[in-house]
């Protein structure tokens, strides 16, 4: 599971470290990919292979599902770590993200969350200043 928040910096190459907290679990067949709302998802192996049989099961007649199935996976790339514990991120995916120089790792629960650190902090005071509105949502939903 991964909770908790990381700072970085993108080095040169387009290098990050990857937090030591998150490494263990982020074994040789993770994937990193285009994420929702502005950041990069980072997918354990066993995360990837769940949403891909989910990915698979939805209708090819959906486009929604086929727009959705091609978010994520035409930019997924594996997270490759070196013995530092850095990895590199394509200049598309650095792109994708508007990620310049600061980087957050922000755990969530199955998968973790890259963010350039301008745009993390100004998602997250957002959500602060919607906090009743989430609270009600998720309330109608039984949570």
């Amino acid at each position: 599971m991964f909770v908790g928040t990381y700072y970085h910096t993108l080095e040169e190459q387009n290098r990050v470290s990857v937090p030591k907290a998150f490494r263990t679990e982020l074994t040789p067949g993770s994937i990193v990919t285009k994420g929702l709302d502005g950041c990069l998802f980072i997918f354990t192996s066993e995360s990837w292979n769940k949403l891909v049989q989910k990915l698979q099961s939805l209708p090819l007649t959906s486009k929604p599902a086929r727009d959705f199935l091609r978010l994520l996976t035409y930019n997924a790339t594996p997270l490759d770590t070196d013995k530092l514990g850095r990895t590199h991120l394509s200049q598309n995916l650095i792109d994708l993200a508007g990620i310049k120089k600061d980087v957050v790792f922000a755990g969530a629960l199955s998968r973790v969350e890259i963010w350039d650190k301008t745009t993390y902090h100004v998602y997250v005071d957002g959500l602060s200043s919607s906090e009743s509105e989430l609270e009600s949502s998720l309330s109608e939903l039984g949570i």
